[in-house]
């Protein structure tokens, strides 16, 4: 997944979910806030809430950083394979018009790549702790990976003209 170094041991694992996890919450509260500036205020909600969710992963990893005693160590070098984290949308890939599916497919994509990184990061984990860790922390994104695909199961299909627009942005020369 990447040719970087991997995290060495539990402390480096945590302050790299950490940082995972506090990068896709600010994102989504950006993207929220981009969808508002849009008028898609069904996809600024849908956002926010993805924000508030991802806000409740980084308080569920700063308890296992408490719960394990760890010392967060420096966060100078992440292992991401993309210049952003694994579970952090690319803006490019929003539209001013998306729908709820495409947006729901962003975060499950997002999940997916979060559960692949530690997936990997297991199965190159130097000692047996910080491989269980690693295999947790895949668990509980496969786990988000499912409540997504049951979202995904209640929302209609995105209709073949879904970016027309009636009222399309005016840009003055």
């Amino acid at each position: 997944m990447t040719a970087g170094p991997r995290p060495a041991n539990i402390a480096e694992l945590l302050t790299h979910a950490l940082a995972l996890e506090i990068e896709a919450s600010e994102r989504y509260a950006d993207l929220a806030e981009q969808m508002k500036s849009h008028n898609n205020l069904r996809i600024a909600k849908l956002f926010g809430k993805m924000a508030d969710i991802e806000k409740l992963h980084v308080d569920h990893i700063r308890k296992m950083i408490e719960r394990h005693g760890v010392k967060l160590s420096e966060p100078a070098n992440y292992y991401w394979t993309s210049p952003e984290g694994p579970e952090t949308t690319d803006p490019l890939d929003l539209h001013y018009l998306m729908t709820p599916r495409q947006a729901l497919e962003l975060a499950r994509h997002n999940e997916a790549r979060a559960r692949d990184y530690y997936a990997h990061l297991a199965t190159d984990a130097q000692d047996g702790e910080t491989r269980r860790m690693a295999q947790e922390l895949a668990a509980e994104e496969e786990e988000h990976v499912a409540l997504i695909d049951a979202w995904l199961a209640k929302v209609p299909e995105t209709d073949a003209d879904w970016d027309e627009d009636d009222d399309p942005p005016f840009l003055q020369d």
